[in-house]
């Protein structure tokens, strides 16, 4: 059992931080790692990456939003209740070195898996840039963690409501333009991460995005994670899930997060009927 020593709920509550008693795999994490978890007995395998460690303390932390069945069983779970299971460090570490100039661009509950990764650029000495959005100000997440990370800081809400009022994608293009720019490492919703792509396409700038299929085992056994990169089938729980976003088939990985959209809202409605989770 994974105790949970620390929780927080953030952004309306529909944001869940837990930090979790797991010291093996606090130990050997690194960031762009994901972990898989399951609340109890009958519970899903929800696969999470690891938004921050404390080896001293044996912990991970993962931030999640409650989206449906699953996510929901999750934020029943208080301090000192524990997970039956969590499974990892899981998948290919993110490749940090001093590379110059670092964007890193966050989208909603990617910010939590965006932010390791940024600490680890300006760690590494990298000037990083950072751009993180949501939709209002009330659903950002790790503000001041990421500021702290960054050398350069920006904030979007679509709403206007805090920040730039637009998209990241808009900022992104003012950062291309006006600086000599060695990667970008975007993390977030998936029609984020393609157009964040489609720019730095065009402004010949290398990009990683980190991906977020249908997964099961995260061993590369059942198959379910495949996504297509550059013509050819990989598996994010072993070959990712970070990928060169100039060669990920966007169109296709959206296509198969629906295949199960009508099945997954029937669960989560069933879920809130019986125990009242909203």
């Amino acid at each position: 059992m994974f105790k949970i020593v620390e929780r927080e709920e953030m952004a309306q509550g529909t944001v869940i931080m837990n930090e979790i008693e797991a010291p093996r795999i606090a130990a050997k994490a690194k960031p762009g790692q994901f972990v898989i978890l399951k609340a109890n007995e009958t519970g899903e395998r929800i696969p999470l990456t690891i938004s921050d460690i404390d080896v001293d303390k044996g912990t991970i932390t993962i931030i999640y939003m409650v989206v449906g069945k699953s996510t929901a069983l999750f934020k029943t779970l208080q301090i000192g209740d524990a997970f039956q299971d969590v499974i990892g460090p899981l998948g290919k570490p993110t490749h940090i070195e001093k590379l110059g100039n670092v964007v890193c661009v966050g989208g909603g509950t990617g910010v939590a898996v965006l932010f390791p990764i940024t600490r680890g650029f300006k760690n590494a000495g990298n000037r990083v840039i950072s751009i993180i959005g949501a939709r209002n100000k009330d659903l950002l997440i790790l503000e001041e963690k990421m500021k702290s990370a960054s050398t350069e800081f920006h904030v979007c809400t679509d709403d206007g409501s805090y920040g730039h009022k637009g998209f990241v994608t808009e900022v992104l293009k003012d950062v291309l333009e006006n600086n000599k720019i060695d990667l970008v490492v975007a993390i977030g919703p998936v029609p984020m991460m393609k157009f964040v792509s489609k720019i730095t396409k065009s402004y010949n700038v290398k990009t990683l995005v980190s991906l977020n299929p249908i997964m099961i085992d995260g061993t590369g056994m059942c198959g379910g994670c495949r996504v297509v990169v550059d013509g050819k089938t990989q598996f994010a729980c072993v070959d990712g899930p970070e990928f060169d976003g100039h060669q990920v088939d966007f169109d296709g990985l959206i296509n198969r997060l629906r295949a199960y959209t009508e099945d997954e809202k029937k669960s989560y409605n069933e879920h809130c009927r019986v125990f009242g989770n909203k």
